[in-house]
C-alpha cells in the first residue's frame, strides 16, 4: 500500500470518497454476523460498520489526520504484515484498496490469516475497463496501469477460499467518488477537484490528462459525447467491473 501515494494524493479524500449507503449496505450485508471487523487500508473510514468493533490498518499518516474523531481506532501499518494473531477477529475488510499494496496476494492471504471466520474485499474486476467510455475513448492507457495494479479473479481464487463473488452495481447518483461514479455525469470529469480523488490520474502524464480532458470537454459542448453515450443518462445503474469478494 503506497503511503507516500496518499499523503500527497489523498488530501481531499474525506470529503470526495465518502461511503454511499447502497454499496454500504452491500457490504454489511456480507460482514453477515462478525461482531469484530479489521478493516486494511482503511483510508479515512469510509464502509467500516458502526455496529460492531472494528480496527483499521491504514498506512498514510495523511488519511489518518482525516478519520472523524467518533471512527474506529487506527494501527499505522501494512497490509501485508498485519500486526494481529491470527484468527484476531471474525472477519477481514478492504475497500477498494488492494491494488494499492506492494504485494496484493501476500496481503490478502494476511486478511486469511487473521480472519477467524469471513474476509471481504471491494476490488474491481479490470476486464471490464474497456467498457467505460472513459477509458475506452479518453484514457486507454488506464487499462495498462490497473492490469498491473489489481489482482486478476484466479489470482484471488488461489489467495482466498472465496464463497460469491457479488456484483456491485454504481448508482447513477453515487457519492464515492471512485473511478466509475460519474459515469452517468461526464461533466464531473472536467472537475480537476474530482479527478484528484482517484488514483488513477496521478499515475498518468499531466499532459496527456490534460489533452484528454480536452477531448471529454469539447464532445460534451459538441454534443459528441451525447450522441455516443447519452442513453446512458437513463439508466439507474450500471455495472463496471466492481466486485465484492466473500472468502470463508
Amino acid at each position: 500500500m503506497s503511503d507516500a501515494l496518499y499523503d500527497t494524493i489523498g488530501k481531499g479524500y474525506a470529503r470526495l470518497r465518502r461511503p454511499d449507503p447502497r454499496i454500504q449496505a452491500q457490504i454489511v450485508r456480507a460482514l453477515g454476523a462478525a461482531e469484530s471487523v479489521v478493516n486494511v487500508g482503511a483510508g479515512t473510514g469510509s464502509y467500516e460498520p458502526s455496529d460492531r468493533r472494528v480496527v483499521a490498518v491504514e498506512p498514510s499518516a495523511e488519511m489518518i489526520r482525516q478519520r472523524a474523531p467518533e471512527s474506529a481506532v487506527v494501527v499505522r501499518g501494512d497490509a501485508t504484515m498485519l500486526p494481529f494473531r491470527s484468527n484476531a477477529f471474525d472477519a477481514a475488510l478492504a475497500v477498494l484498496t488492494v491494488h494499492h499494496w506492494p504485494d496484493p496476494i501476500a496481503g490478502l492471504r494476511e486478511l486469511r490469516r487473521v480472519a477467524g471466520w469471513r474476509v471481504v474485499v471491494l476490488t474491481h474486476f479490470t476486464r471490464m475497463l474497456g467498457d467505460f467510455w472513459l477509458v475506452s475513448d479518453y484514457f486507454p492507457e488506464a487499462i495498462d496501469e490497473d492490469l498491473v495494479r489489481f489482482p486478476m479473479e484466479d489470482q484471488i481464487r488461489q489467495a482466498l477460499d472465496v464463497i460469491d463473488i457479488e456484483t456491485v452495481p454504481v448508482p447513477h447518483d453515487c457519492v464515492d467518488g471512485f473511478l466509475a461514479c460519474y459515469w452517468r455525469r461526464p461533466e464531473a470529469y472536467l472537475d480537476e477537484t474530482v479527478r484528484s480523488g482517484m488514483s488513477i490520474f496521478p499515475l498518468l502524464d499531466p499532459e496527456l490528462v490534460a489533452e484528454r480532458i480536452g477531448k471529454l470537454a469539447a464532445d460534451l459542448e459538441s454534443g459528441a459525447w451525447d450522441d455516443r453515450y447519452g442513453h446512458l443518462r437513463s439508466l439507474p445503474e450500471h455495472d463496471f467491473g466492481y466486485r465484492l469478494v466473500i472468502a470463508k
